[in-house]
């Protein structure tokens, strides 16, 4: 799943090379009148190291503050950037067009009833050459800092949506504990292949695996209580919303008690979803991008409730998923949320990003959300 850059202080990947593609569409441009050529610019006060906040707190998102006076298009990103009015009235006429020209019937059974084929398909065009690798992660999560010192001891971390090991090989790479093992799950059959092909690819520390985070059963050799971190990464929006019950109840399981959710994904009115056009919109801030492939939009509130375990949903362009992939091991109806509280959440932040095209005098608004989730 795509990664864009987690924050202004962090040198991440691109988010304009990393983001999982939707249309080739022009993002919303606001041109202003060129600034004077060859004038001198200050040193910014966010390249103080005193100044960085990010160091000492990973949720800080950074601390490259866009304040009045400055010139916005000294950097080519800002931190903590609300959108203005402008932004708001044309987000809201694109929503209103996307809604009177929905996926059709026919193309909504087509596409949710086998999301891992669109997500070969993808695997079997880009193989491990669309991602970077997510160097950034330890910043973001320092408990994945943890987990690979050396004396940490026996821990076992679980990636869900790996994809081709963006996130699992910078891990290892940083790994000094020999009692670390990561297993990288993908319900793309291809995803995993790429995995396994990798030259850095030792079974002794990680394991991949084709699964599917919302059927009934746990990741290949993994028992219930037995995972110290699991990871998502741009997976979650990837799901309907009626497998997020399913998913989340098989994160609790194959977690310890203490263990610990790293979740990162897209938030309410990223530019992604904004500049989505006619034929894409599958229901409520659920996209079918250009692909083939999924992508859910999240407020934080409701990230909250589902990850609390108090979220229900009635979804009826994917009822017959929700049917199916609600039911416990058991074959019971039991919802997600007759469990109270699955986890306590720690953090969850939403960063905005404006990124600055800085030759075109382009504005980019991004959004995502970033939490640490612990199973009570």
């Amino acid at each position: 799943m795509a990664s864009p850059m987690p924050s202004g202080g962090v040198v991440g990947p691109s988010p304009a090379v990393e983001a999982v593609p939707v249309e080739s569409v022009a993002a919303l441009a606001i041109k202003e009148v060129e600034t004077q050529t060859g004038a001198q610019l200050p040193p910014h006060r966010s390249h103080d190291p005193t100044n960085n906040l990010k160091r000492s707190d990973p949720f800080q998102f950074g601390s490259r503050f866009l304040l009045e006076g400055d010139d916005v298009y000294e950097f080519n990103a800002w931190d903590h950037v609300e959108t203005n009015d402008e932004y708001k009235e044309h987000a809201e006429r694109q929503y209103a067009k996307q809604r009177e020209h929905p996926v059709s019937d026919f193309e909504k059974r087509r596409f949710n009833t086998d999301p891992a084929k669109w997500w070969d398909l993808f695997y079997k065009n880009n193989q491990a050459n669309f991602f970077k690798n997510r160097k950034w992660l330890q910043q973001e999560f320092p408990i994945l800092t943890e987990v690979t010192k050396e004396d940490a001891g026996p821990k076992v971390v679980l990636e869900i949506g790996a994809g081709a090991g963006n996130t699992a090989f910078p891990i290892l790479a940083n790994n000094k504990n020999p009692q670390l093992k990561v297993h990288a799950c993908d319900y793309s059959k291809i995803a995993v292949d790429v995995m396994r092909k990798h030259e850095e690819y030792d079974p002794k520390y990680i394991q991949a695996d084709v699964w599917d985070a919302s059927s009934d059963s746990l990741p290949p050799d993994l028992e219930e209580g037995s995972v110290d971190v699991a990871i998502l990464i741009f997976i979650f929006s990837a799901l309907s919303p009626g497998q997020w019950a399913q998913a989340v109840r098989n994160v609790h399981r194959v977690l310890k008690p203490g263990g610990m959710v790293c979740f990162r994904d897209y938030g309410r009115g990223d530019l992604a979803q904004v500049r989505f056009r006619k034929n894409r919109y599958l229901e409520e801030n659920f996209y079918l991008r250009g692909d083939g492939t999924r992508v859910y939009f999240f407020d934080q509130d409701e990230l909250a409730d589902i990850w609390r375990g108090k979220k229900t949903t009635t979804n009826t362009s994917t009822s017959e998923e929700k049917t199916v992939e609600s039911q416990d091991v058991d074959g019971s109806e039991e919802s997600i949320a007759d469990v109270s509280e699955l986890f306590e959440i720690q953090n969850l932040g939403v960063d905005r990003r404006m990124l600055v095209n800085r030759a075109e005098k382009i504005k980019m608004y991004r959004c995502w959300l970033q939490g640490r989730f612990r199973k009570r």
